[in-house]
C-alpha cells in the first residue's frame, strides 16, 4: 500500500466516525424534541371561546345548553335555528327550559335593575359595563397527554409582560381572564420555548329590548301553572242558568280560589309586572347572536311590559299588567338611559318641548322628565330591538270587539276593563302614529345617544297576524274553537277580518316610520305564521293533547276530552298564537279575592277570575315557538348590521 493510499484510508475513517457522530447527535437531539413537543400534523395554534357568551345567564352552563343544542342542529335546521333550538329544548324539558332559570339570571325585579344575583350596589354596574371575560383556551396540534404548556397572559400593546402564569397539561382547556375592551396577547411555551401566540380580543354587543306586549314574551310565564290529576274548580254563576263549574284546578294545598295558597301558586316570571319572560324574542335573538360565535358575548338589558304604549310606557312610567310591591319606577327610556350609565347615574331633565311634536301628541306636554347621561358616559347601545305601536292602536280592544258576543255581560262591561271599539276607531289610532314614532327617534338619539348616522342600529318588529290561513287571506271561520273557556267569547269572521285589515295597515305604518329613519324593520315572520293562528288545532277528535282546541272540563265524573296534568305548555303545536283556553292552562292569572273585591265591589262576580285567567294571562300573544319564529326573523337582520359596524362594536 502506497503512502497515499494509507492517508485516503484514514480520511475515510474520520469522515465515517463524523458522519456517525453527526447521526447520533441528530438522533438524540430529534429525541429530545420529541419529549418536549411531540409531532403534529400543523403547527401548534391557541383556539378559544368565550366560556358565558350570554352574560344575562349567571351560569356558563345554562348558556352553554343553549350553545351546544345550537352546534348540535342541522345545516337544514340552522336556517330557523331559535325555532329549531326551542323545539329541541321543549322536548328535554316538559315544563319548558326557562322553569330553572329564575334567580340566575342578571335581572333584580326589587331594584328593577340588570344586576347579577349576590352582587351589591358598588359592583352593580359591572353587568352593564364589563372590565373582563373569561375565555377557555386549548392549543391545537399538541396530542401528548404528557406535555405541559405554560400560557402567560399580557395586556394587548404591552407584550413584554410575562403576565401570571398558568401550567397545566397540553391537551386540557384552561381558563383565562381576559381584559375588556382592550384585549391580550395570550402566549404558550413548552419547556421554556414559545410554541404558539394569539391576539384575544372579545367583541362583547350590547343590545337592549323594549316595548310592549310582543317583546316582552307575554303568554310564556317562566314558570307555568300546573294542574291537579284529581281536583276541579268551581267559579260561580255567570248568568241565569249558566255555572261555571269542572274548571282545571291547580296543585297546591288551598281552600277557596284567590286565597293566599292559591295566590302563591301563580305562574312566575322574570318580571311579574310586565309578564317579560326568558322566551321573549327579543332575549332569544340576543342569546342566538352570543352562542353562535365563540369569540362573542353579548350583554342583554330587556325592558319590554306587557300593555305598554309609546306614550304610558316608553316616555311615562307605566307599572305593567300585574300587582307586585315593586312596579316599573321609571320609564323604559329612562331605564334604559340609567343603565346606560352604569356607575355614574343618569340626572333627571325636564324636556317640556322636545317630544310633543308641535301638540300632536298632548299626553308628552307639560312636566316630561326623562333620565339621561352625558354621552362620553353611557355605554353605545349596537342593537335596539324595538316591538311598539300595537297598544297604541287599541290592539287589545280590537280583539275584544272581535271575540266578545254582542249582547254578553262582559260587552256591556267594556271588555277586559276596558274600552272596546270597532276597527274604525283603530285606523283613527293609526294615523296619530306617525308622530309618536318620530318623537321616539329623537329619544333614541338625544337620550340614548344613539348615533345619527347609525339609524339601523334599531331593528323594529312587525306584528305576525293572529287569525290567517294558509293563503294569508282568508281568517279563521267564525265560532268558539279555543274560546269555550267562557260562554261569551265567540270569535267573529268578519270583525276578525277587519282586524286583520286595522293590523296590515299598522304594519304598513310601522315600515313607513322605519324608512323615514332608517329603521331596520323586520316582517319575514308574519308569512311563517300564516296558518298557525287561534284556530289552528282540532275542535274535536284531536291527535293530541297539544292540538286540541277545547278547554278540559270535569263533567259527569271524568275530564274531557283530556286531563288537565297532562297538558304541556311549550310543546310543539300547530298554532303559533295563544288562545284564551291556552291562555287560562298557562299562566292562569288570578287575583287575590280581597283585591277583587275591593276593586269589583260585588261578591258575585268570583267568575271575572276566568276571564283573567283567560285574557291577562296572555290570550292572543305569541306562543314560545311563535316567539322563537319571530326571534329568527330578528337575528337574520341583526348579523347584517352588526356585520356592517364590525369593528366598531366596541364598549365606550
Amino acid at each position: 500500500m502506497t503512502l497515499r493510499n494509507r492517508s485516503y484510508g484514514r480520511t475515510h475513517r474520520v469522515r465515517r466516525f463524523q458522519m456517525v457522530r453527526s447521526f447520533v447527535f441528530f438522533a438524540v437531539s430529534v429525541l429530545a424534541v420529541r419529549l418536549m413537543v411531540p409531532v403534529a400534523t400543523a403547527a401548534p395554534a391557541i383556539e378559544w371561546r368565550v366560556e358565558n357568551p350570554f352574560r344575562m345567564f349567571t351560569k356558563a352552563s345554562d348558556t352553554e345548553v343553549h350553545r351546544a343544542t345550537f352546534e348540535a342542529l342541522s345545516p337544514a335546521e340552522r336556517r330557523t335555528a331559535v325555532l329549531s333550538a326551542e323545539r329541541q329544548l321543549a322536548r328535554r324539558h316538559k315544563d319548558g327550559w326557562a322553569a330553572t332559570l329564575l334567580g340566575a339570571v342578571c335581572w333584580d325585579a326589587n331594584r328593577n335593575r340588570h344586576v347579577c344575583p349576590g352582587t351589591d350596589e358598588a359592583k352593580a354596574s359591572t353587568y352593564i359595563k364589563p372590565t373582563h371575560h373569561v375565555v377557555r383556551a386549548r392549543v391545537a396540534g399538541i396530542d401528548d397527554a404528557e406535555v405541559s404548556c405554560t400560557w402567560l397572559t399580557a395586556p394587548l400593546g404591552r407584550s413584554r409582560l410575562r403576565g401570571e402564569a398558568v401550567t397545566a397539561p397540553c391537551r386540557q382547556d384552561v381558563k383565562l381572564s381576559i381584559s375588556f375592551p382592550t384585549g391580550a396577547t395570550v402566549t404558550v411555551e413548552v419547556g421554556g420555548r414559545r410554541v404558539a401566540e394569539a391576539r384575544i380580543v372579545v367583541e362583547d354587543l350590547f343590545i337592549v329590548g323594549m316595548g310592549d306586549s310582543f317583546g316582552s314574551g307575554e303568554g310564556n310565564p317562566d314558570v307555568p301553572v300546573r294542574f291537579s290529576r284529581e281536583r276541579a274548580a268551581d267559579y260561580g254563576k255567570l248568568a241565569k242558568g249558566v255555572f261555571l263549574t269542572g274548571y282545571p284546578a291547580r296543585v297546591g294545598d288551598w281552600r277557596s280560589i284567590g286565597d293566599d295558597a292559591f295566590i302563591e301558586a301563580n305562574a312566575r316570571w322574570l318580571d311579574q309586572a310586565c309578564h317579560r319572560s326568558l322566551y321573549s324574542h327579543q332575549l332569544r335573538a340576543a342569546l342566538q347572536i352570543a352562542v353562535e360565535d365563540p369569540h362573542r358575548a353579548v350583554t342583554f338589558a330587556g325592558f319590554a311590559c306587557s300593555g305598554a304604549e309609546v306614550t304610558a310606557g316608553l316616555f311615562l312610567r307605566y307599572k305593567g299588567n300585574e300587582w307586585v310591591p315593586h312596579p316599573p319606577d321609571l320609564s323604559q327610556i329612562s331605564a334604559i338611559a340609567e343603565e346606560q350609565c352604569a356607575g355614574v347615574g343618569a340626572r333627571a331633565h325636564e324636556l317640556p318641548e322636545a317630544y310633543h311634536i308641535n301638540g300632536q301628541i298632548p299626553d308628552l306636554q307639560g312636566g316630561l322628565v326623562l333620565r339621561k347621561c352625558e354621552v362620553e358616559d353611557a355605554r353605545k347601545i349596537d342593537l335596539l330591538l324595538v316591538s311598539i305601536g300595537g297598544n297604541d292602536i287599541g290592539f287589545s280592544r280590537l280583539v275584544a270587539n272581535a271575540v266578545l258576543r254582542d249582547k254578553s255581560t262582559l260587552k256591556r262591561l267594556g271588555g277586559w276593563f276596558g274600552q272596546v271599539f270597532p276597527a274604525a276607531q283603530a285606523n283613527a289610532q293609526i294615523a296619530n302614529l306617525a308622530a309618536r314614532y318620530k318623537s321616539l327617534n329623537r329619544a333614541f338619539h338625544y337620550i340614548l345617544h344613539l348615533p345619527w348616522d347609525e339609524n339601523d342600529r334599531v331593528i323594529l318588529t312587525a306584528y305576525p297576524g293572529m287569525s290567517l290561513l294558509d293563503d294569508g287571506k282568508t281568517v279563521c271561520p267564525s265560532g268558539q274553537a279555543g274560546m269555550d273557556v267562557l260562554p261569551a267569547f265567540e270569535l267573529s269572521q268578519r270583525r276578525a277580518r277587519e282586524g286583520e285589515e286595522a293590523a296590515r295597515r299598522l304594519n304598513s305604518e310601522m315600515a313607513k316610520a322605519a324608512r323615514a329613519y332608517g329603521w331596520t324593520f323586520v316582517d319575514a315572520h308574519r308569512a311563517d305564521f300564516q296558518g298557525r293562528g287561534i284556530c289552528a288545532g282540532f275542535a274535536a277528535a284531536a291527535f293530541s293533547t297539544a292540538d286540541d282546541l277545547r278547554l278540559p272540563r270535569f263533567v259527569d265524573n271524568r275530564w274531557v276530552p283530556y286531563n288537565p296534568a297532562d297538558y304541556r305548555a311549550y310543546v310543539s303545536r300547530q298554532r303559533w298564537f295563544r288562545t284564551p283556553n291556552d291562555a287560562f292552562m298557562t299562566g292562569n292569572f288570578h287575583v287575590a279575592g280581597s283585591l277583587l273585591l275591593s276593586v269589583l265591589k260585588n261578591q258575585n262576580l268570583t267568575w271575572t277570575q276566568v276571564l283573567l285567567a283567560a285574557t291577562y294571562s296572555g290570550a292572543f300573544h305569541p306562543t314560545a315557538e311563535g316567539q322563537a319564529a319571530i326571534a329568527d326573523a330578528v337575528a337574520t337582520r341583526a348579523r347584517g348590521v352588526i356585520e356592517k359596524y364590525a369593528g366598531r362594536n366596541r364598549i365606550k
